[in-house]
């Protein structure tokens, strides 16, 4: 990566759910920033901005981050997928979002793009998870709603779905 200026903003190249997109950047931008102010990928939701609370999860090149402790610059020439890129066109759900559906787990929404985003990657590493291993993956994210019980049950039914048709990752025929 050239040496930045921090005197001006910088143009920052990478694809974002799949499309190639470009935003203008000071180096000290966060990716949150860059995302939802730039971009208007709003799903990406800024908690508290210290990485703790996982509302601001996004892949980059497939492997979870805190968009809250990324800066836009290193987003340059990368795939970053948001939870807007998880469902496979606008009027249908992936298998995950439609397993949450079922099982109602969300309640305010704030944290379930990160856990959904957190998931997603997991689900694609470990396709048989244990009860234990997804508490493990879903206690980065902190919410206060839910009591995480309906979470894990709509991640162990994707997981059952995915391991039946994996080709169905994220192409669930649900309208929404």
């Amino acid at each position: 990566m050239p040496r930045l200026s921090a005197a001006i903003r910088h143009r920052i190249g990478f694809k974002l759910n799949g499309k190639p997109v470009s935003v203008e950047a000071e180096p000290r931008l966060l990716a949150t920033d860059a995302l939802r102010h730039g971009l208007g990928a709003t799903g990406t939701h800024v908690g508290c901005e210290h990485g703790v609370c996982g509302a601001c999860t996004i892949l980059i090149d497939g492997a979870p981050a805190r968009a809250c402790l990324t800066l836009a610059v290193q987003l340059e020439g990368r795939e970053v997928t948001t939870v807007e890129g998880l469902a496979p066109a606008p009027d249908r759900l992936s298998v995950l979002q439609a397993a949450f559906r079922r099982h109602h787990a969300l309640q305010c929404g704030f944290c379930t793009a990160g856990i959904l985003i957190s998931l997603e990657a997991f689900l694609r590493e470990q396709p048989k998870p244990s009860e234990q291993e997804l508490r493990e993956v879903v206690g980065g994210h902190l919410c206060r709603c839910t009591g995480y019980t309906p979470i894990i049950a709509a991640a162990l039914e994707a997981a059952a779905l995915l391991r039946r048709q994996p080709q169905v990752l994220a192409a669930e025929s649900i309208d929404v």
